[in-house]
């Protein structure tokens, strides 16, 4: 729990790869329809966090409204609104599930100023390579969002204010409301999330 909690210690990340994992890896695909298929050569692209695979030489990007969960071994995905979401911590049939995203809109200001990664097309249904490996570590970091969600009772929902407290009962939201207003509470900390999630799980 502690490793994978550090993973996400903050709100945001930066990095010089367009893809979750340095190397592809092996996963397996659980469809809507129950169907399971094997990739062994699979990651996730963080500029929408869809499932990327290999098909030849090619790398294509999955159509993510088929798609129910990814297996990676280490770390598991469920589908939320066709982005692949990575398990983080669960208490009492509940889970915390967080999703990792490129601002998108800070990449396309710098790529202006960095002629080094103007040949990677972003727009396409599949990019040539999973890393970026044209730049230095240092030259150009890409910030990577992470947004944070609940499956609580069953049912998803973003772990934001606005969002659970429609789903609270009176007592629960009492308890979630006292923990929210604590001095360290953090909406991008994890084990800030974990403990509202501790509080308001029956």
């Amino acid at each position: 729990m502690a490793g994978l909690l550090a993973l996400c210690a903050s709100a945001q990340k930066r990095t010089t790869m367009f893809t979750m994992f340095k190397q592809n890896k092996p996963a397996t695909i659980t469809l809507n329809d129950g169907r399971i298929v094997k990739s062994p050569h699979s990651n996730v692209f963080l500029k929408n966090a869809a499932l990327l695979y290999l098909q030849g030489t090619d790398i294509k990007e999955a159509r993510m409204d088929i798609i129910s969960s990814v297996d990676f071994g280490e770390r598991k995905f469920i589908n939320i609104d066709n982005r692949l979401a990575y398990f983080v911590d669960s208490v009492r049939g509940n889970s915390l599930y967080c999703i990792e995203l490129i601002d998108m809109d800070s990449y396309k200001r710098n790529l202006k100023n960095n002629v080094n990664i103007t040949h990677i097309d972003l727009s396409s249904d599949h990019i040539d390579a999973f890393t970026n490996d044209t730049n230095e570590e240092n030259d150009f970091l890409l910030p990577v969002f992470k947004h944070f969600y609940y499956l609580l009772d069953g049912k998803i929902i973003e772990a934001h204010d606005r969002d659970l407290w429609q789903a609270l009962d009176k007592e629960r939201y009492r308890l979630f409301k006292t923990a929210i207003s604590a001095p360290d509470f953090s909406w991008s900390d994890p084990e800030s999330l974990m403990n509202i999630l501790r509080l308001i799980s029956k």
